[in-house]
C-alpha cells in the first residue's frame, strides 16, 4: 500500500502545481459535492421536478452514506494530509503539498464519501432526465455524460485538497454508480410512517452496535480523529460534521423526517402545477439553507442534537409544509380542497 499511497501523493503534487486559477474551481467542486448537499440542495430540486425521483434521491443518499460510514470503519483508509507525515515520506523526500480548510476531514478515507454518496444519490435524477429527452441517442446520453464529468471533477478535487488518494476516489465512484443503479428500483415511495421510524432506528442502532463491537474487540475505531487532529495545519479547520457519527445522525434524522412527511402530509395529495413547483423549490432552497446556516453550539452533544433536528425538519418542510403553504397562497378563493 505504501507504493500506492506514494503514487497518490505525487499525483496530488501534480494537481496542486497547476494554474492558480484552478484552486478556486477545485474547492468549489468539492464543496458542492459535500454529502450534505444531497439533503439540502439536490433533494429539494429533484422533489419538485418529480416527487418519486426526489424521494429516491433522498433515500439512496441516506442509505449510501450509512454504508460509506460502515465501509470506512472496516477498511481503515488513510488520508493524504496525515499519511504523508505518519509514513515519514515528508522527511525522506521533498514533498510540496498544501492543506486547505476542507482538507482536515476526521473520518477514515476509504472509500471517498463525496464520490460514493453523490454518485449513488444522483443516479435516479440522471436517469429521469435521460428518460425525458427526445429519441436522439446523443440527447439521452447527455445526462450520463454530465454525471461522469461531475464524478471525475469531484474525484480530482478530493485528491487536490489531500482528502483522498486516487484509489479511494475510484472505489467511491464505482461503489456510488453500483448503489445508485441497484437501489433505484427499491425506493420505498409508498411506505408508512412506521417504516421510516423503524429505518431511522435501525440505521442509528446498528451504527452504535458496530462501533461498540469494534471497540470491545480492542480496535481504536476513532484513530482517524486522533491523526486528523495531530496533523491538521489549523485546528479551526477541524469540523464536527466530518466525523462518522455526524453522518449517522444525518441519515437517521433524514429517514425520520421523510417519515413525518409521509405520515403527516399537510397538502392532502394535491398536485402542484409548474408555477407552484418552481415557487416551492425556491422556498425550499431558501428555507433549508437558512435552517442549516443557523449557529451551532460548541458542545458536541448539543451540536449533534441540533444537527439532527435540522435534518428531521428538512424533508418535512420540503415534502409537506412548503407545498401546503404554496397551495394555500396560490389557490383561488372558494376553490374546494382535493379529497
Amino acid at each position: 500500500m505504501d507504493a500506492l499511497h506514494t503514487a497518490g501523493i505525487r499525483f496530488a503534487e501534480v494537481l496542486q502545481s497547476g494554474p492558480p486559477c484552478l484552486e478556486k474551481f477545485w474547492i468549489s467542486v468539492t464543496s458542492l459535492a459535500d454529502p450534505k448537499s444531497i439533503f439540502t440542495i439536490f433533494f429539494p430540486l429533484a422533489y419538485f421536478l418529480d416527487r418519486k425521483v426526489g424521494v429516491s434521491v433522498l433515500w439512496i443518499g441516506l442509505v449510501s452514506e450509512w454504508l460509506n460510514v460502515v465501509l470506512k470503519w472496516l477498511l481503515f483508509g488513510e488520508r493524504p494530509f496525515w499519511w504523508v507525515h505518519e509514513s515519514g515520506l515528508s522527511t525522506k523526500e521533498l514533498v510540496t503539498l498544501r492543506q486547505f480548510p476542507l482538507s482536515c476531514e476526521t473520518g477514515p478515507g476509504s472509500p471517498s464519501g463525496h464520490c460514493m454518496i453523490m454518485g449513488a444519490a444522483l443516479w435516479p435524477l440522471v436517469t429521469a432526465l435521460a428518460a425525458r429527452r427526445s429519441r436522439s441517442l446523443v440527447a439521452k446520453l447527455a445526462p450520463f455524460g454530465t454525471y461522469a464529468l461531475l464524478q471525475l471533477a469531484v474525484g480530482l478535487s478530493r485528491v487536490f485538497i489531500l482528502a483522498h488518494f486516487p484509489h479511494q476516489v475510484v472505489g467511491g465512484i464505482l461503489a456510488g454508480a453500483a448503489l445508485g443503479w441497484g437501489l433505484q428500483a427499491r425506493t420505498p415511495a409508498t411506505r408508512t410512517l412506521g417504516f421510516f421510524v423503524a429505518t431511522a432506528l435501525a440505521l442509528l442502532l446498528s451504527s452504535l452496535a458496530l462501533h461498540g463491537l469494534v471497540t470491545t474487540a480492542g480496535i481504536d475505531i476513532d484513530w482517524s480523529i486522533r491523526l486528523a487532529t495531530k496533523w491538521c495545519s489549523d485546528p479551526s479547520w477541524l469540523r464536527l460534521d466530518t466525523r462518522p457519527f455526524a453522518s449517522v445522525c444525518r441519515v437517521a434524522s433524514s429517514a425520520l423526517g421523510l417519515g413525518l412527511a409521509t405520515g403527516f402530509p399537510l397538502h392532502r395529495g394535491e398536485r402542484l402545477d409548474a408555477r407552484q413547483r418552481v415557487a416551492s423549490a425556491v422556498l425550499a432552497l431558501v428555507a433549508i439553507q437558512g435552517l442549516h446556516r443557523l449557529p451551532q453550539p460548541a458542545d458536541a452533544m448539543l451540536w449533534y442534537s441540533t444537527s439532527s433536528l435540522k435534518y428531521v425538519a428538512g424533508p418535512w418542510l420540503v415534502a409537506s409544509v412548503l407545498p401546503w403553504l404554496v397551495l394555500s397562497v396560490t389557490r383561488p378563493r372558494g376553490s374546494p380542497h382535493a379529497e
